[in-house]
C-alpha cells in the first residue's frame, strides 16, 4: 500500500517561511510523479506544486510560482515543499498525493490524485 505523510505545518507570520516534507512508501517506483495540494478553509483542493514522474518536471501555478519551491530526496524518499513569503491566503491543510496513473505534473496539479496522505495544517497570521 502506498503510505504518504505530510509533516512541517504550523503557525507562521504574515512573510515568513516554512518547510514541508512528505514521507513516501510502499511506491516500487521512485520516480513517481508527487504532488502537493491543499485546502484552504471553505474551499476545494488545489494543487499548488507538482514534479512529472519521468523527467523530473516541475510545475507551480502562478500564485505561488515565485514564493514555493518543491524537490524530491530520493536519499531519504521524501518529498520537500518550501514556502518562503507566506501570506494569510496561503492558510489551509497541505497534503501531498500521488497518482500512480499520471506522469505529467501539471496534470497531476490540475487533477484529483487517487493517493493521499494525511495533511499538515499551516496557519498564517497577519
Amino acid at each position: 500500500d502506498v503510505q504518504l505523510q505530510a509533516s512541517g505545518g504550523g503557525l507562521v507570520q504574515s512573510g515568513g517561511s516554512l518547510r514541508l516534507s512528505c514521507a513516501a512508501s510502499g511506491l516500487t517506483d521512485d520516480t513517481y510523479a508527487i504532488s502537493w495540494f491543499r485546502q484552504a478553509p471553505g474551499q476545494e483542493h488545489e494543487g499548488i506544486a507538482c514534479i512529472s514522474r519521468y523527467d523530473g518536471g516541475i510545475y507551480l501555478p502562478d500564485f505561488v510560482k515565485y514564493r514555493f519551491a518543491i524537490s524530491r530526496d530520493k536519499s531519504q524518499n521524501t518529498i520537500n515543499l518550501q514556502m518562503n513569503n507566506l501570506r494569510p491566503e496561503d492558510t489551509g491543510v497541505y497534503y501531498c498525493a500521488t497518482d500512480l496513473g499520471q506522469a505529467s505534473s501539471y496534470a497531476l496539479c490540475h487533477s484529483r490524485p487517487t493517493e493521499w496522505g494525511m495533511g499538515t495544517l499551516v496557519t498564517v497570521f497577519s
